[in-house]
């Protein structure tokens, strides 16, 4: 899933100005003519349109991005200057001003800045009108159609059975190939072996153990690189010619504090399924453990030895055995018929007022190389979309695209704080096959999307996630991925 935790952006190389955080702005009180402005938009020069949302013309609303920190804002009402006294307020420099913190900080708390409210008139009226006129699903105001909770719940059981009575069988190819690495190799090589295989990541075999031990992945080359950039860091370029798979593991495992009471560093146990287990209990792997792949690895002794590496197994392919099963009955499934914007699936670009909701958050492409490496670690997410200055989607960075960066050993050539994303973009572009240009780069949907027609493009392989846009002017309003689809359908 898309969501950025803006509590750990704080670290983004100091770049938190490169960060921005689209925000939904509501004015529910009706009006002919309705803009926002604000300290975040020009300085308070610029006036932002607002447009009625559809099915409650009343109702104004626009997206429009901000850096973390503290901003004003105010509405211009047919001609006169408002703001919302049902979110906080304060007595500023351009009078009456609703307030907004962004926290880059878990320290950092918003301040007591709203005075004695004088509620108005009419604007409770019309906001309990509002309410009772739409449905809020996800804190965006919408008219959407509603779902009872048995279709809800009716739709969940049938997928279910499905995922019980189904194994990972199913999910082996007729021919393929599935490449493992030696945790004795060493890691320049290993990555060149990812970017020439055309694959982000790879299971780890231990000759000694005769065990597949675990997955190098491209966050291993993230977090590589970022040490590489640490002027206090031990390990330097030329080391990478000798420093194996096996001694990044364990230093990883140090720096992660995962070590027993004997200063030995604990290896991670390695998530794996058999060819037998069932759909259902994969799913709940991936999800429970975080990870981005499963290894389905048979072995015919009953201790285990001697196993054999089948498949790398994805929520994709699970995916795409639902939606084959699926596909000629899928209207008696109304969970499947839903839009995608009626459903609590994904991240949302957040409407003021929501401070528990985790904010999505973007970049422009002149930010740095570095920012977008920090926020894809700290914040725990796989991919950020990259936008231009009317936060329109123009890529999507993600974390598998670093492996573009061992073709010729670019990352030994290289500045991570002078790079932009949009260089970092443009080198990785002649890497690709055109397979993978049209299956992974910039995958979009619309609000209006039903959840099968998302279901069918997450299927498609090398598609993790899609980013939903505005139709026609492409504005990011948010971001859904394999597990949040997963998560959703399994309750």
């Amino acid at each position: 899933m898309f969501a950025t935790n803006m509590d750990s952006a704080r670290d983004v190389s100091g770049a938190q100005s490169t960060v921005l955080i689209p925000m939904r702005f509501v004015w529910p009180y009706g009006g002919r003519s309705v803009f926002l402005s604000g300290s975040f938009a020009r300085r308070w020069s610029e006036l932002v349109p607002m447009t009625p949302v559809e099915g409650c013309p009343t109702v104004f609303q626009a997206i429009y991005s901000v850096t973390p920190g503290i901003h004003q804002y105010k509405f211009f009402v047919d001609g006169e200057w408002r703001h919302d006294e049902h979110q906080p307020y304060a007595n500023g420099e351009y009078g009456l001003v609703n307030t907004m913190v962004l926290a880059t900080d878990p320290n950092f708390f918003q301040p007591n800045v709203a005075p004695e409210i004088t509620p108005g008139t009419h604007m409770e009226e019309d906001t309990e009108a509002f309410r009772r006129l739409v449905q809020i699903t996800d804190g965006t105001a919408d008219a959407v159609p509603r779902m009872s909770e048995a279709d809800l719940q009716g739709s969940r059981h049938r997928i279910s059975v499905f995922l019980s009575t189904h194994t990972t069988y199913e999910l082996l190819p007729e021919s393929g190939k599935v490449v493992a690495l030696d945790v004795d190799l060493p890691v320049k090589q290993a990555f060149h072996i990812l970017h020439e295989q055309g694959i982000p990541m790879a299971p780890l075999w231990d000759f000694s153990r005769g065990q597949f031990v675990g997955v190098l992945s491209a966050l291993d080359f993230i977090l590589i690189l970022r040490e590489l950039g640490n002027h206090g860091s031990n390990l330097t370029e030329e080391e990478l010619e000798t420093h194996t798979i096996a001694a990044w593991k364990e230093g990883k495992a140090y720096l992660n504090g995962q070590i027993d009471g004997h200063g030995r560093a604990l290896p991670r146990r390695l998530v794996h399924a058999g060819p037998y287990d069932n759909l259902k209990d994969v799913a709940l792997k991936f999800l429970q453990n975080d990870v981005a792949t499963v290894p389905i690895i048979h072995s015919s002794s009953e201790d285990g030895s001697f196993p054999q590496l089948l498949h790398l197994a994805s929520l994709s392919g699970i995916l795409k055995c639902i939606c084959r099963y699926f596909r000629h009955c899928s209207s008696s499934l109304p969970i499947l018929q839903a839009p995608i914007r009626a459903l609590p699936v994904g991240t949302r670009v957040p409407e003021i007022g929501e401070p528990n909701r985790r904010p999505l958050a973007m970049l422009r492409p002149s930010a740095s190389l570095s920012a977008a490496l920090n926020l894809l670690v700290q914040a725990q997410v796989s991919s950020i979309p990259v936008v231009d200055d009317n936060d329109s989607l123009l890529d999507i960075y993600c974390r598998s695209d670093i492996t573009a960066l061992a073709k010729d050993r670019a990352y030994a050539h290289i500045n991570l704080n002078e790079m932009t994303i949009q260089q970092a973009l443009q080198l990785g572009q002649d890497s690709y096959s055109p397979f993978e240009q049209r299956s992974q780069r910039c995958q979009m949907c619309l609000r209006s999307d039903s959840l099968h027609k998302v279901m069918e493009r997450l299927a498609n392989p090398g598609v993790r996630r899609l980013v939903i846009v505005e139709a026609g002017s492409k504005r990011v309003e948010g971001i859904v991925s394999l597990s949040d689809v997963f998560k959703f359908l399994l309750g």
